[in-house]
Formats: structure tokens, C-alpha cells, sequence
């Protein structure tokens, strides 16, 4: 019911990363589309010949995003057609001869197209685009189909991709569920590289974040959005890759999976944990809040040591650092439910030394550990369009996969403990600091006399255009401040990030004034109300 319809979207087959594991299913080929230079598994009953299909596509669609596609699509061809003419015309030869030693040439091609695509600073790497393994879909091809052609390709035999790679027609909409919503016309794929990561969603992307020496600032990553950074030299690579959604959706973990604390982002996060079909045990400190998820299929753990004991990973999103220290050392805590290779995940925004502490202990007791904390609010939350900062052990990252698409759009690893931490309380800093520079905006419009929705409309017409901007700012308006994030829990996640510039003794004088104004806000009672209420600290 809530599956959207995306139109069908050219693209071709190409080579995928020589890592890259062929997610489990059917039978799929690794696919990159025209004109945005994203790329996914895409399942071969999804494919369909270019030229067949053109006219109809192009009714479906009449987008400015799309037509450029169909352009790139009309100039690759024309590009290719004089040079893949005889290739064009013995496509049933070619096709007994993929397993032949042509496969030495392929892939050899493709390591030096991969090469070349780098300075490109485009979405190409692992692609094996050599443009003598790529021909156009002429008219007396059309009857041989991909999907005949992709059964007789084995779909174990990664890097191989069948010699002639086509032009194809791909419905986006079978491939995931959970983008398919209103917010979806807005959403664009961030970065992605070279590494897998098991059974990825193809809107979904992993960035994984290996540190050597130092804090690097250079995401060293290939994309049509952002190039490889040349101005500096840190030692920071990011390396992601998607693999196909199954059935049109995730393929969801077999691994049991625990849930502790459902608040305004923990809801959001069991919900579609649930709809993507995840085995989920929750519990939360007052009970009631479980029934609604019971209702939806998941079960009811009585204390935190027994949703730990009884499952395989356990998810915890609690409010404070006081919260993620009670909920792991407290009675019949998180910790009692540890024994060796019992996984705990904190989804906490906390400061690193409360992050690191917990760590500590789940690792002494043979346990495994990665700290998670979100960025987002209730509404992304429900979405599952979260952005998720990991940190910690690597292993249990991979295996939370199926987990993090569920409830994410992006996920970072950012390597060992109290990363993660250190970067959510900077991002909510950036937001808290910038909410109440909104609010001080609007109040000084309307002490002199200006329209305050002017002001709006003027903003949302310049560079500092926003959805948070126009949604807070319409709460504002509005005067409604129903929480989409607490404002006690950015004022505390303010709170923690001028601690973390003390400790390195880095000036956070933003920040600091920013703290005040929102401590004003709570002193007014508007603790339970969302951000935007800092607003209310102005008024006289």
C-alpha cells in the first residue's frame, strides 16, 4: 500500500567492483544508471531492452532529470554504435564465447577503464566500462532479451558481466519500499565507491571510514557530486557500494534482533525494523509503549538483560549519557545479558568517554560493541531516512546491514569508539546553533515591524534554503511545537559539545551562546516542546 511508483529508468550493465559480492536471490546483474551515474543490483525480471521500451518510457516520464538521462542514453549509443557494429550483429556468438579467455581481456579492460574513471571524479570505479565490451541495442536485437541473456550468464561468477553490456529499461519501484514516499522527488544518492557491504538497498549507501595516523578531513570519494579532494592530504578513505534489494525490498538479517527504548527515534527505527522484516524483541522503561509494536509482530522482553540474552544484536536509544550508563550497569541491566559474542549497538547521542566506558565493559565481557547515533528527528525516523555514524568493531557494522537500511538512508564507520559520538554532537551542535540563530532572526523582524514570513520566503530563495529551515521556521509561524526533536536534548547535545571543546581547550563561543538561549527555553517550560520553542526565549 505504501509502495510508491518510480517510472522505469535507463541504464546498462557494466562490471562490478572486482570485491563486490553478488547479493543472495535471484539472478541479478549490477547496473548503472543513465544521467545520475548511481549503479545497483538490479534482479534480471526487472530488466527490460531499451529501444522496445523507449516510447513508453518516455510518456511515463516527463521530468527534466529524466530526459537527461534518455539524452545520455542517445549520445552513449551513437558514441558506441559505429565501433560495437559487428558485435551488434552476432550477439547468440558472442554469448557461447563469454566463458571462453575473453574473460582475461574483459576484466583487463576494466581495470584500465577503472583507473581512468578515477580522475574523472565520477562514479565510475569498478564499473569496467571498456567501451569495446559495450554496444548499442539495434532494432534486430531487440527479440534476444536481457532476461534470456542474463539466464544464461551464472550469477556466481562475480566481475562478469555478459559480453554485449545493454541498455536498459529499469523500474526503479520494484527495487525498495521504504523511499518510496512523498519526500522521495527530494532524495538524492549520496557518494559511493568501491566496497560491499552484504545485501545493501540500492538507495542505501555505507561509507566506511578507516583511520591511520590521524583525524583525517578529505573523504577521498567518487561521485558525480563531490570529486576526489586534491587540496588535502589526510589519510581518510571512504568505500562504499550497494548491492539489489530482494522481493523488491531488504533482505532482512537472520539474526535476532533486540530493541531497548522507544522514544521519538527508537519508535520510528522499530517500526520499520518490523516492516522489513527483522525479528525484533523491544522493551522500554514504562511498558505500555511496547504494546503498539507488540501489535505489529514483535515481542516483549521484560528487562534489558533478557532482550540481550535471548537475542543476537541488541539496539539501545536512550536519552542521555545518565540513560546509557543506568541502561547498561543498572539492575537487570544490559550487561548481565552479556556473554561472548553477544552484540550491543548504542544508538545514544552521549559524549566519547560515556560511550568508551560502555564499551569497556561490554568487551570484558566477551561481548561486541559499536556505538551508532543517528542524525535525524521523528519524522525521518518514521520515514527511515536516518543518517546513522557508526563506530567501533567493523564486523558487527556489516552484520547490522539489513538493520541500518531498514531505518537509514546513509550510514558512516568512522572507525574505533567515540568517533561516532564526537561527530553527532558537532552536527547537533552545527543544527542546535543555527535553530536559535532562526528564531533570533524572526524576533528581531518582528520587533522592527518586518513580516516575518517575508523574511521566510526570502530565505527559502537563497543559499541558506532548507527543509529544516522552512519546516522550523513554519513551526514557528504556526506556533507549533509539537517535538520532532526535544529541545531539553539538543540543549543537552549542546551542553556536550562545548565539554568536548574544553577538552581539547577549542573555543565554542557559538555554541555557548546558543546553550544559553536554549537554557532560557527551559526555564520557560519549554523542555518537552520541539527546538523551534526556543523561539519563545525571545519574546519579551
Amino acid at each position: 500500500g505504501k509502495l510508491g511508483r518510480y517510472p522505469p529508468w535507463p541504464g546498462k550493465i557494466v562490471n562490478p567492483p572486482k570485491d563486490l559480492k553478488k547479493p543472495r536471490g535471484k539472478k541479478c546483474f549490477f547496473v548503472k544508471f543513465f544521467g545520475t551515474e548511481d549503479h545497483a543490483w538490479i534482479k534480471v525480471e526487472q530488466l527490460k531492452p531499451y529501444h522496445p521500451h523507449k516510447e513508453e518510457m518516455i510518456k511515463i516520464n516527463k521530468g527534466k532529470r529524466f530526459q537527461q538521462a534518455v539524452d545520455a542514453v542517445e549520445e552513449f549509443l551513437r558514441k558506441t554504435k559505429g565501433k560495437d557494429q559487428a558485435s551488434s550483429h552476432n550477439s547468440n556468438e558472442e554469448k557461447n564465447r563469454r566463458n571462453s579467455s575473453e574473460e582475461r581481456g574483459k576484466q583487463s579492460t576494466g581495470e584500465e577503464k577503472r583507473k581512468a574513471s578515477l580522475s574523472e571524479g565520477k562514479l565510475k570505479k569498478g564499473t569496467g566500462e571498456g567501451k569495446k565490451r559495450v554496444s548499442s541495442v539495434s532494432s534486430e536485437r531487440g527479440s534476444k532479451s536481457p532476461l534470456k541473456r542474463a539466464q544464461d550468464q551464472s550469477p556466481r561468477k562475480r566481475g562478469r558481466p555478459p559480453k554485449d553490456e545493454k541498455d536498459l529499461t529499469i523500474p526503479e519501484s520494484s527495487t525498495v519500499k521504504r523511499v518510496m514516499t512523498g519526500t522521495v522527488a527530494g532524495f538524492k544518492w549520496p557518494p559511493s565507491v568501491s566496497e560491499p557491504v552484504k545485501d545493501s538497498d540500492p538507495h542505501f549507501h555505507h561509507f566506511l571510514l578507516s583511520q591511520t595516523e590521524k583525524p583525517a578531513v578529505c573523504y577521498q570519494a567518487i561521485t558525480k557530486k563531490l570529486k576526489v579532494c586534491e587540496e588535502e592530504t589526510g589519510s581518510t578513505s571512504i568505500q562504499a557500494a550497494d548491492s539489489t534489494a530482494v522481493n523488491g525490498s531488504i533482505t532482512p538479517t537472520d539474526k535476532k534482533i533486540g530493541f531497548l527504548g522507544l522514544g521519538l527515534m527508537g519508535s520510528g527505527i522499530v517500526s520499520n525494523l518490523l516492516k522489513m522484516g527483522h525479528t525484533v524483541t523491544v522493551w522500554n522503561r514504562t511498558a505500555e509503549k511496547c504494546d503498539l509494536f507488540i501489535q505489529e509482530g514483535a515481542r516483549l522482553g521484560r528487562t534489558p538483560a533478557e532482550v540481550v540474552s535471548t537475542c543476537d544484536i541488541t539496539f539501545a536509544c536512550v536519552s542521555d549519557p545518565k540513560a546509557a550508563k543506568d541502561l547498561v550497569l543498572g539492575p537487570s541491566g544490559v550487561l548481565q545479558g552479556i556473554r561472548p559474542g553477544k552484540c550491543y549497538v548504542d544508538m545514544s547521542t552521549v559524549d566519547a568517554d560515556t560511550v568508551t566506558e560502555l564499551a569497556q565493559v561490554i568487551v570484558s565481557r566477551g561481548g561486541r560493541f559499536l556505538e551508532a547515533p543517528v542524525s535525524g528527528n521523528q519524522q525521518l525516523s518514521n520515514d527511515g531516512m536516518l543518517v546513522i555514524l557508526a563506530a567501533g568493531d567493523r564486523g558487527l557494522y556489516e552484520d547490522c546491514s539489513s538493520c541500518f537500511q531498514a531505518m537509514g538512508k546513509t550510514s558512516f564507520f568512522l572507525g574505533e569508539v567515540g568517533n561516532a559520538a564526537k561527530m553527532m554532537l558537532i552536527v547537533n551542535m552545527v543544527q542546535g546553533s543555527f535553530m536559535a540563530t532562526i528564531a533570533e532572526g524572526l524576533t528581531l523582524a518582528q520587533v522592527t515591524g518586518q513580516s516575518q514570513q517575508t523574511l521566510l520566503d526570502i530565505l527559502n530563495q537563497g543559499q541558506l534554503a532548507s527543509i529544516f529551515l522552512d519546516q522550523k521556521c513554519q513551526n514557528i509561524l504556526q506556533g507549533n511545537f509539537k517535538p520532532d526533536f526535544y529541545l531539553k536534548y539538543i540543549q543537552k547535545d549542546l551542553r556536550l559539545a562545548i565539554a568536548l571543546g574544553d577538552s581539547v581547550n577549542h573555543p565554542t563561543p557559538m555554541a555557548a551562546a546558543a546553550n544559553e538561549v536554549y537554557k532560557r527555553a527551559k526555564a520557560l517550560d519549554q523542555s518537552d516542546n520541539d527546538m523551534s520553542a526556543v523561539y519563545r526565549a525571545y519574546i519579551h
